[in-house]
């Protein structure tokens, strides 16, 4: 049959690939298996086949897409600049156009996730679990992963809605998220509370929604288009539209692609971390003194490879006063990936473990990550006295503590 969407991967894309495996080594799933269908030219080999005819959109294209994490690591090492990514996505919505079984997932990150109400009745039950320590009445697959999250009883309130701020750096309007909001609360108002200090207006809009990322990354092109659209409305006449999560900040990078228009927002989208490494290098926010001993980092894989940002949230914390101890200069993933947990479960523990005994191996309890999905993963593989946080969290609180 060959392609049936408009998403499909493009003739350019898959042409890009000269076949010559530098992406073998920095492949997490290859890395496990050693398998040619798990790394990214296996993949981009089975995409072509479907072009050319010799294979079918089937559960065995699937699996051989669908084992894939989406890291990205292989792009910046890719000689041919291959945008391995948006081919990826494009062979996931052709996956749920073909081949049935997709419905579960289809209503999680299309309908679920994005909803306030049901994301909060959700939350509130898993809330009431942790304060009653009753989580191991929670489907077995999932226990794990569960473990990763934050308390969530003293969350404090949602910032949607939020408007304040002098506007003397400009106006940035700030994506609350969907998990990001529900769960990681305090990531958001710390991030409103640095931009306000740095002398910008933080809009945190009512009218937005989850960014459609999970949707995007799952090949549920439809709920990937209508989020996207909303979006645009909500983010219209920013300076700056700067979202908290690692996946998120990449997505909206992303948003011409899923959105009439959307270079309006894709080119004004950035991570906290560059906005506050900014603030700091212009003199807006400070750079403490005193020495506040090591920490431990770990680069979100939508960080550090979809947006080349590697620099900015080792400089946050250097300029917390914080001696940055590397974890993994290669910034391999931690198998977190979304939905990933769910859909692999093996290979993302397996990841997890690795991620975990990086760490370990540093010396250090406290670490900084990027986002919601590795900082779940890292605290469900790592023990109790390991203390994950935002980088702009462990600024803001060296920020306090100095007075």
């Amino acid at each position: 049959m060959g392609w049936v969407t408009d998403l499909h991967p493009t003739g350019s894309e898959l042409d890009a690939c000269v076949q010559c495996g530098l992406c073998l080594p920095v492949c997490p799933t290859f890395r496990l298996t050693g398998r040619e269908t798990a790394s990214p030219r296996g993949r981009l080999h089975a995409m072509s086949a479907v072009r050319e005819g010799v294979s079918e959109v089937d559960d065995t294209f699937a699996g051989i897409i669908d084992f894939c994490l989406g890291c990205r690591a292989c792009e910046p090492v890719c000689p041919g600049m291959v945008p391995y990514g948006r081919a990826l996505e494009g062979a996931r919505a052709e996956i749920v156009a073909q081949v049935p079984g997709r419905r579960r997932r289809k209503i999680l990150v299309g309908s679920l996730i994005p909803s306030r109400l049901l994301l909060g009745v959700g939350t509130r039950a898993l809330a009431m679990l942790q304060k009653l320590r009753l989580t191991g009445l929670i489907p077995r697959r999932f226990r794990r992963t569960v473990s990763g999250v934050r308390p969530l009883a003293d969350r404090g309130g949602s910032v949607l809605g939020h408007a304040g701020g002098s506007g003397e750096a400009g106006t940035v309007k700030l994506l609350a998220g969907c998990i990001q909001d529900e769960w990681f609360r305090p990531v958001n108002q710390t991030a409103v509370r640095l931009l306000e200090m740095a002398g910008y207006r933080v809009e945190v809009p009512e009218g937005q929604t989850c960014c459609g990322a999970l949707a995007a990354h799952d090949g549920q092109a439809d709920a990937a288009r209508r989020l996207a659209e909303q979006n645009m409305g909500a983010f219209a006449g920013a300076d700056r539209v700067v979202a908290t999560a690692a996946g998120c900040s990449a997505h909206l990078a992303g948003y011409e692609h899923w959105a009439p228009g959307g270079v309006a927002v894709s080119g004004k989208a950035m991570d906290v971390t560059v906005a506050v490494s900014r603030a700091i290098a212009d003199g807006l926010l400070p750079t403490l003194e005193g020495d506040r001993g090591p920490i431990a980092i770990q680069d979100p894989c939508h960080l550090r490879h979809a947006q080349r940002v590697i620099a900015e949230p080792r400089h946050i914390l250097s300029a917390a006063g914080y001696t940055v101890i590397e974890t993994d200069p290669a910034g391999m993933c931690c198998g977190a990936a979304g939905l990933y947990f769910m859909t692999n479960p093996e290979a993302s523990a397996e990841l997890g473990d690795r991620k975990a005994d990086q760490v370990r191996r540093a010396g250090v309890t406290r670490v900084a990550s990027a986002n919601p999905g590795c900082e779940m993963q890292l605290r469900a593989h790592l023990d109790s006295g390991y203390d994950v946080r935002h980088p702009i969290e462990w600024y803001l609180q060296a920020l306090e503590g100095s007075g």
